[in-house]
């Protein structure tokens, strides 16, 4: 039980802090001294618009699929909730869509280059793909089996946080341009959270599992 509140809470803090940051580098400050922002505006063939406004409405999507999430997963449904839930879900469900078609843009002017843009296009669409499998999933009564497709569908909504924190913790090691770090930060925001996300989800079948046994 101590594990499980733990978890809901450090997703729901992580969720927070992202919303927060977007809002106050995007909402509040200028996005031309955003970090990733200064470092494309270097490059002379570089086309600020329409790629902002592009960049904006990934932003927003996402955001909505991120705040979302943790009501979805961790609230569990009673019978007055469920069309709550449903509306939640196809918004979120819509949100990652719209975002993930959104980022396939925006993969092609990555950073890094075509390494960074593809680890983001990969994302991108196991982002989208685990979301619709797990709708499904729902819509054929598996209901284990949704949870634990959103499980992982959330686990790379986050990918926008551990990306951050992938970025922060590499760029001081290769000590050098953004680039390097960047690329690697492309791919491990999504493999570290599925990775993690997947080992949750076998714990927790074998404790089901267990439970089974011993009733």
């Amino acid at each position: 039980m101590f594990k499980k509140v733990s978890i809901r809470l450090v997703v729901s803090f992580l969720a927070f802090v992202l919303l927060a940051y977007v809002i106050m580098q995007y909402g509040f400050a200028d996005p031309h001294k955003a970090g990733l922002i200064t470092q494309k505006l270097r490059k002379p063939d570089f086309h600020y618009s329409p790629w902002i406004y592009v960049l904006y409405l990934h932003i927003v999507s996402a955001c909505l699929a991120v705040a979302i999430g943790p009501f979805q997963l961790f609230i569990q449904p009673k019978r007055k909730g469920i069309r709550r839930h449903r509306i939640l879900g196809y918004t979120y469900v819509l949100s990652i869509t719209a975002s993930g078609l959104i980022s396939i843009y925006l993969s092609i002017f990555a950073t890094g280059g075509w390494m960074a843009g593809l680890g983001f296009f990969v994302l991108d669409v196991l982002w989208v793909l685990s979301t619709w499998v797990a709708v499904r999933k729902a819509v054929n009564k598996q209901i284990q089996a949704h949870r634990e497709w959103m499980l992982r569908s959330y686990a790379l909504t986050l990918a926008a946080v551990t990306f951050r924190v992938w970025l922060i913790t590499l760029t001081p090691l290769f000590g050098g341009p953004l680039e390097p770090p960047y690329r690697l930060s492309a791919w491990m925001c999504w493999i570290g959270n599925l990775i993690f996300i997947e080992v949750l989800i076998r714990l927790s079948r074998k404790k089901a599992v267990s439970k089974s046994l011993t009733a």
